[in-house]
């Protein structure tokens, strides 16, 4: 579950309103972290942004006991040494380049993939095999529709917010 310190996903307007009013003035930083949000929100919406995917958009299956190997200190993924499979390694890349929290796998067939948060069953998304978009959502900022959506470590770099 995101925790009380997760950044939500936000429409555009509420961050630049937010900011503004904790910080009442625009320098050049808060004019690129204005761009670079702006250009987050831009982004087409895909499959991998919610669920670790390989190279080819294909879902990773979470190898056996990864949850527990992940825990270990010297499998923090920030360097190689890890300790473990090389399929551990590989979904622990892919799960790292996700922009949003806690999404699962609700269905995985033929031609469609569909995922749901697990913090809140409601927030369900299809996604085509043939280009892994989804139909109702084509960017992240039509996803500022739900309320509880939350961002990664990766998202927060990729927009210049350091946590």
């Amino acid at each position: 579950m995101p925790t009380e310190a997760s950044h939500k996903l936000i429409p555009m307007t509420t961050f630049v309103i937010e900011y503004y009013s904790h910080e009442g003035y625009a320098d050049l930083q808060t004019l690129a972290l204005m761009n670079n949000y702006a250009n987050f929100l831009k982004k087409p919406l895909t499959l991998g942004m919610f669920v670790p995917v390989d190279p080819k958009g294909n879902v990773l299956k979470m190898p056996k006991n990864y949850t527990i190997w992940k825990t270990l200190e010297h499998n923090n993924g920030k360097d190689d040494e890890g300790v473990g499979s090389e399929e551990h390694k590989i979904y622990q890349k892919a799960e790292q380049k996700c922009f949003f929290e806690e999404f699962r796998i609700d269905y995985n067939g033929y031609s469609v993939v569909r995922i749901v948060a697990n913090y809140d069953d409601s927030i369900e998304l299809t996604f085509n095999k043939s280009d892994l978009r989804s139909p109702t959502f084509k960017d992240i900022e039509s996803f500022t529709v739900f309320e509880e959506i939350y961002l990664t470590h990766a998202a927060l770099k990729a927009i210049g917010i350091k946590k």
